[in-house]
């Protein structure tokens, strides 16, 4: 599942630095702030290690395409889990779908006996 909306990007329209953390940030629902914190963390915690694999990543990343900026949080989330754990976000989309398929049943049920006239041309279409 490597769809444009499910690939890591830098984040060039949020970025501070390379836009790095804030295409992390995007694709995990993280916060940028707390990326940018846990990378400063990991500076001084390996005493600059860690800056030659940002750089790298910074240069190798592509930039987010301009049709993925979306102003929808809900989108985003959506993605966000997509990304995160597909086969969960698969079931709740199924339940999403039983849930809505149960309430037309409901629909149809009420339509069907509460109108006579309704129910034999559905009976005669079968």
């Amino acid at each position: 599942m490597n769809t444009p909306r499910t690939t890591l990007y830098k984040d060039k329209q949020n970025a501070k630095l390379m836009g790095v953390c804030s295409g992390l940030a995007d694709y995990t629902g993280v916060d940028a702030l707390w990326w940018r914190l846990g990378m400063l963390f990991m500076v001084f915690a390996t005493s600059g290690l860690v800056l030659p694999i940002y750089l790298l990543a910074g240069l190798l990343l592509d930039a987010k395409p301009h049709h993925l900026y979306t102003e929808d949080k809900q989108e985003q989330r959506y993605w966000q889990g997509v990304r995160a754990n597909p086969n969960r976000t698969a079931r709740e989309i199924r339940g999403k779908l039983r849930e809505i398929d149960r309430r037309l049943a409901n629909v149809e049920e009420h339509y069907v006996s509460s109108n006579p006239r309704l129910d034999a041309e559905i009976e005669r279409l079968r």
